[in-house]
């Protein structure tokens, strides 16, 4: 396993090393850490010299990548995209007969004309915005290219709803660090997670040949904006989406906002993925949307509802440029300027 020292790669040490069925657990990364059962390995997954520290495996599973929509693109990108080829090169050199790939459910896009739920071969988005979407849709690609060859080396690609739980995503989930919830008027979004627990199962039956090809995996349903209120507690700040992506787009070429501007998408229509193959195998998650909100809500602590004040126009821009929440509390930011902007309007 690759990225094995990051907190979601720890936990899944953790999870593999406990099944009989895995004779030998090898944990990869850059730094060494102690994880009782399983071997080590230091190694740089841009090495081109890869492919020796894969001698012997049969299965990787790869989470060795940046999530974070903060670092910049070709920093993120040199370790997502150019990381997932190298590995993938390196694979097949030293006869791994297994791949598994962790992106996000957030590849499908979020579109008017969506069926809810989604199935898992629907096609992703055909012109990949500039954000970690576009990551995630080079690294399937890139993953894909060089595993259907007809060499027999197996991809399972693990594509989950918004994480949340001890691990999370910054889009959807980071929202609940903002004072306020960000939501588009006349939107369709459904709320939709995935908690890490469920996810750590998932990832253990791709690795195990369970599941293969594409695989969603998240709480079965969806949460409406009105339930997402309830359960947390926060009002939203609602505009129209117009205002929405020109402010986010303003904000994104300043350097204000680390997310795409496309993300606003996601907040808009349906993305909500159904597991079928997982489903299949026996699985059922062990949360619900509200019981893994509320967990979310849990280990956020103080911090939920308190990283961004609802702001004044002019004093939006700053708050967004300092924002450390990440993607999703700055959606807290545009939602602001955006009204502020809209009620000058009307004066």
């Amino acid at each position: 396993m690759t990225g094995a020292a990051g907190p979601l790669g720890a936990a899944l040490v953790q999870r593999l090393v406990q099944q009989v069925r895995a004779p030998k657990v090898v944990a990869i990364d850059t730094v060494r850490r102690h994880h009782p059962g399983a071997t080590w390995r230091v190694a740089d997954i841009r090495d081109p010299a890869l492919a020796s520290r894969l001698a012997g495996l049969t299965t990787v599973v790869h989470l060795a990548t940046d999530r974070s929509s903060s670092t910049p693109l070709a920093e993120r990108r040199a370790v997502n995209v150019r990381g997932t080829e190298v590995l993938v090169e390196a694979a097949q050199a030293a006869g791994v007969r297994r791949i598994v790939l962790l992106t996000s459910a957030m590849v499908y896009g979020a579109f008017a004309t969506n069926p809810v739920p989604l199935d898992e071969d629907a096609p992703v988005m055909n012109e990949p915005p500039d954000g970690l979407v576009g990551d995630w849709i080079a690294m399937e690609q890139a993953a894909m290219r060089r595993t259907g060859d007809g060499d027999g080396l197996e991809l399972a690609i693990v594509r989950p709803a918004s994480l949340v739980g001890a691990v999370a995503d910054s889009l959807l989930p980071g929202m609940f660090e903002a004072v306020r919830l960000f939501g588009i008027r006349d939107a369709r979004c459904h709320w939709q997670f995935c908690h890490v627990d469920d996810l750590l199962d998932a990832l253990v039956a791709a690795a195990f040949g369970e599941v293969t090809g594409p695989v969603t995996v998240g709480c079965d349903g969806w949460l409406t904006r009105a339930e997402i209120e309830a359960i947390s507690g926060m009002r939203s700040v609602v505009v129209r989406s117009a205002v929405a992506f020109a402010t986010a787009d303003r904000l994104h070429r300043i350097g204000a906002l680390g997310a795409a501007p496309s993300d606003l998408h996601y907040l808009i229509h349906p993305w909500v993925v159904g597991s079928q193959q997982l489903h299949k195998t026996g699985w059922e998650p062990r949360w619900t949307n509200e019981t893994a909100l509320r967990e979310h809500l849990r280990v956020l602590g103080d911090r939920a509802g308190r990283s961004l004040v609802v702001v004044d126009r002019k004093d939006a821009t700053r708050a967004a440029a300092g924002a450390a929440a990440g993607a999703g509390a700055t959606l807290a930011v545009i939602g602001s300027l955006a009204l502020a902007r809209a009620r000058a309007r009307r004066r």
